[in-house]
């Protein structure tokens, strides 16, 4: 007998409709099914289905009867227990049960990358869906609350078929499942992003653009933007082209037939770790393959292609660091910045979530080491890696090719090809003496063949003898020593100081810092170096040099003056920058007594953002390479990028490398080493920054920094539970900001006051301190904290339940977040939305807005953000009935809250544990619980303390206990 619940209520037996007999009747057989092969006793039963009216456990009995003799022959049947009634069914003839095996099995196919298998499963699954589930039963007439609805799980099973049905190139299957299913849901954004995808696939690039727009404005209606997938799907659906980083493909590529030939059997393989590391010595031509094999592979990687130069051997530079390089494949994906993740497990997670069901080829060139390595290989089966490493691959990341030198034919025929047939015909045995001077490494032939080029009075046997006078500079290095040697004075110094150029590239007005001269001799210099192959424009008017040629520039010793010169341009460029980006920070940042001629000005916070930017790996360099004072400096200005990009991890690994010579210096990082290490969760540490910091701002006399010092100390304190300390704090430093007129720094100190006397329940007076706090901030400017301040009036208005007026607070804070495209501040303002609708008891809108919340964190470490959204979720789960759900919700920010450190959302955490496991019935297992809030909650000092011990007071049950 088959048993139908995935839309109306059915029973079927023999092909035939078994009749179930009138609502009542109906309503026993669905409690019943709900708990198939389990005892339901009359009782529960009753209190089930006529939950006002016990004395119907009469008509238990008569409606049981009633479905046994439905039953009969079918070999279904309905058994009396001792503990009540037991519907004895084949779990496989209940269709709720066939629809989580089907999908369970389909995961486990897709695990055993058994795609067609899964899509047939998930058809099947998704086939037995007829309408909503129990769509003609009242639900709250067989469980209400308690009733697990898998609505959510149809949708998620529907979404995993056209997924799966795109990525095996059914994409008009997709289409056709997720047109209908777009139509039933236009504010979808998963389903939309689906259905784009297939139209995109399909070359509809118009329809996909049409479903975009609908999207767009269906999640109007609620406030909401298109999210990132959906934005990026657009934006390719205009331009029709996939994202590509890769360079112009070398010109005049000779050769390497059975290498590329194994790199495209390797494409077309089915290896479960697709990707070929390509091995070899320097100028042997590694990354010159890859990207010559990465343009001759596009069209089976249509969705696209990317490049990341790790810096493994690089001179000067630092090998890029995984979690760098993470970031930089995320945002080549189209991930904004703020939507990076801080940890490199979490980017890593999203980084293969970003490439999953896609088709992308990824080139890592110059990697330092296979660990450096694997977090950055495609997991996904239609995705492709290619690696090029001075060291040899290891066997687990995939096939790997070791380059040799050119067969001399090969490096012939390069060299002919790139000075042209008349120049060398009839000499085929002098071009054969030729190339194996340059060792047959396509990089010295290609500087031999531009020296010839750019001399065309020399002939081939004056060239010659320039590489016969190299000396000691033969197996490799003699073309670039006899084309060093042709450069005047002026070409070989700046050569020189290209060899120790900190960061893999510079701008052309860098260069001429570096180099001191102005912009204009400083262009002719590079092009004259870039016309015979010693450099490289990666960009217009940006330049890199080949880590060989980069080796043997880099012979001498550093030429400290120049490299000077460059770093007070980058420093007075970057405080320009920073100014002009960020200005509600310049009252805290360092000043810089440094000058530059070339130093930048920024009149567009775009454009000074731009410039942050791009400089930034170079920046990065210099960090580790220059002295102390320009170092901390360095690093000081440009914490704002990574705070603001929410990269606090990146900034800390590049700081621990900085060692300040004085107090100043050391204060600023400090200062900032706090900030970073709070927002990671680890509050100890931040609390020891802070201290320090506090004591070398006090030794200076610098009244701005022991402010921001003291407001370190009470974010530490605060987190740490000790709120007392942490009001002291703050009204100190408001006292500070007040002695030096800092608008920002005292609307600042205000609301957090005003936050802390909220949590204290003191409301008028952190009324009067928010809105004095707004006053100040929008005087100010500074619309981040305005943002704050905002949302913290609106939870103090939530606390005197004026709940309507709360929601416009929230709604400003939110839409001054997306401004500034701040998602951690726009997460808070929706969780806080979330809160107000579910002490109103609109639960809909709340979970609304909870799932918005959730969705405008994600890829944020931000541990305070996140235990807020847990506490908020669990609250109002509890409050729908759902208590399993809210019992996890909390025992996570229980569990957060300890490896943190926090004792605040500790307090929470146990209390809400507390309180759920209570309503479960699990009342042992609540007492320690119950312990724990009222203790925590007395050594905050906060009045729950008092209210957690009434409570229990007032029970009978064994939470009472003590």
């Amino acid at each position: 007998m088959e048993f139908r619940m995935l839309g109306p209520l059915e029973a079927w037996h023999d092909h035939t409709s078994v009749p179930l007999g009138d609502q009542q009747q109906r309503f026993i057989l669905v409690v019943l099914l709900l708990h198939a092969n389990k005892p339901v006793s009359p009782e529960r039963l009753t209190e089930v289905v006529w939950p006002d009216n016990p004395e119907r456990r009469t008509l238990v009995r008569g409606y049981i009867n009633k479905l046994r003799k439905a039953f009969e022959g079918t070999g279904t049947s309905i058994e009396t227990t001792a503990t009540g009634y037991v519907l004895r069914v084949r779990e496989e003839d209940v269709d709720t049960v066939r629809f989580d095996r089907l999908r369970s099995a389909a995961a486990r196919a897709s695990q055993d990358n058994d795609q067609r298998r899964a899509i047939d499963l998930l058809r099947e699954a998704v086939a037995l869906w007829r309408g909503r589930f129990l769509e003609d039963i009242d639900i709250d007439r067989v469980g209400g609350a308690e009733v697990i609805v898998p609505d959510e799980s149809y949708h998620d099973a529907l979404g995993d078929l056209a997924d799966l049905e795109l990525v095996t190139g059914d994409h008009r299957s997709a289409r056709d499942r997720m047109r209908r299913a777009v139509r039933t849901s236009p504010d979808n954004q998963k389903y939309a992003e689906l259905l784009m995808r297939a139209l995109i696939a399909g070359g509809d690039r118009a329809g996909a653009i049409r479903v975009f727009d609908s999207a767009s404005d269906a999640l109007a209606e609620f406030g909401i933007e298109p999210g990132t997938v959906l934005r990026n799907l657009a934006e390719r659906a205009r331009r029709g082209e996939p994202v590509s980083s890769l360079p112009s493909r070398p010109g005049k590529f000779t050769g390497r037939s059975a290498e590329l030939a194994e790199i495209e059997a390797a494409a077309a393989g089915s290896d479960e770790r697709r990707a070929v590391w390509i091995s070899g010595a320097p100028g042997v031509g590694k990354s010159g393959l890859a990207v010559e094999a990465a343009h001759r592979l596009r069209h089976r990687f249509p969705d696209g292609q990317l490049l990341v130069r790790l810096n493994g051997f690089t001179p000067n530079v630092a090998p890029m660091p995984v979690s760098e390089a993470l970031t930089q494949l995320l945002l080549e994906l189209g991930v904004p910045a703020e939507q990076i993740p801080d940890t490199v497990g979490r980017k890593a997670t999203l980084y293969q979530t970003q490439l999953y069901g896609t088709k992308t080829l990824v080139v890592l060139d110059n990697a330092a080491s296979p660990e450096q390595v694997r977090p950055l290989l495609p997991e996904t089966r239609d995705c492709f890696a290619l690696v090029t490493s001075r060291k040899m691959g290891e066997p687990d990341i995939g096939e790997h090719v070791r380059l040799a030198p050119l067969p001399p034919r090969e490096a012939s025929a390069l060299f002919e090809k790139l000075t042209g047939p008349f120049r060398v015909r009839g000499r085929a045995a002098d071009v054969a003496g030729l190339v194996k001077r340059c060792g047959y490494l396509p990089v010295s032939i290609t500087v031999a063949a531009a020296l010839l080029r750019k001399h065309d009075r020399w002939s081939l046997d004056h060239l010659l003898g320039q590489l016969d006078d190299t000396g000691s500079w033969q197996d490799g290095g003699a073309a670039v020593h006899a084309s060093y040697r042709q450069l005047d004075d002026d070409q070989q110094h700046v050569f020189r100081l290209f060899g120790h150029l900190p960061g893999p590239d510079v701008d052309l007005v860098g260069a001429a810092a570096l180099i001191g001269r102005d912009v204009a001799d400083t262009r002719k210099l590079l092009y004259d170096l870039h016309e015979v192959c010693l450099l490289e424009e990666v960009a217009p008017d940006r330049y890199q040099m080949l880590d060989s040629v980069k080796e043997f520039a880099a012979a001498g010793p550093p030429d400290e003056e120049a490299l000077a010169r460059l770093f007070d341009f980058y420093l007075v460029t970057l405080a320009n920058a920073g100014s002009a980006a960020y200005p509600f920070d310049r009252t805290v940042q360092p000043p810089v007594d440094r000058e530059s001629p070339l130093g930048l000005r920024f009149t567009r916070e775009d454009e000074a953002v731009g410039w942050i930017a791009a400089e930034r790996d170079n920046l990065m360099a210099a960090i580790r390479l220059a002295g102390p004072d320009h170092a901390w400096h360095l690093a000081a200005l440009i914490w704002r990028h990574f705070n603001t990009t929410n990269r606090f991890e990146d900034w800390i690994d590049v700081v621990s490398t900085v060692r300040p010579d004085g107090d100043h210096g050391r204060a600023h990082l400090l200062v900032r080493l706090s900030t970073a290490h709070d927002r990671c969760g680890r509050h100890a540490e931040a609390l020891g920054f802070a201290e320090q910091a506090s004591r070398c701002f006090a030794r200076l006399g610098d009244v701005p920094g022991e402010a921001a010092a003291l407001c370190a100390l009470a974010v530490s304190a605060m987190q740490l539970g000790d709120h007392d300390k942490a009001v002291r704090h703050y009204e100190a430093a408001l006292a500070k900001y007040e002695q030096c007129a800092d608008l920002r720094g005292q609307g600042h100190a205000l609301s957090m006051l005003g936050y802390l006397n909220e949590q204290h329940r003191r409301y008028e007076v952190a009324m009067r301190q928010q809105e004095r706090a707004v006053v100040l901030l929008r005087q100010a400017g500074h619309l981040q904290g305005l943002a704050h301040a905002v949302n913290n009036l609106g939870a103090i208005r939530q606390h005197l339940g004026m709940l309507d007026e709360a929601i416009p607070d929230h709604f400003e804070a939110h839409e001054i977040a997306l401004e500034l495209g701040d998602l951690c501040v726009a997460a808070y303002a929706l969780t806080n939305i979330a809160d107000a609708h579910r002490l109103a008891g609109r639960l809909p809108e709340a979970l609304h807005h909870h799932d918005l919340a959730t969705k405008a964190a994600a890829g944020l470490a931000d541990a305070d953000l996140q235990a807020r959204l847990y506490r908020d979720r669990a609250a109002t789960e509890f409050d729908r009935g759902d208590l399993h759900a809210a019992l996890k919700l909390y025992r996570t920010l229980l569990d957060m809250a300890t490896g943190t450190g926090n004792r605040t959302h500790r307090s929470h955490g146990e209390i809400g544990v507390a309180r759920t496991m209570h309503a479960l019935g699990m009342h042992a297992d609540a007492v320690a619980h119950w312990d724990t809030a009222e203790a925590v909650f007395r050594e905050l000092g906060q009045p729950e303390a008092e209210e957690v011990r009434a409570e229990r007071a007032a029970l009978t049950c064994a939470c009472a206990q003590r």
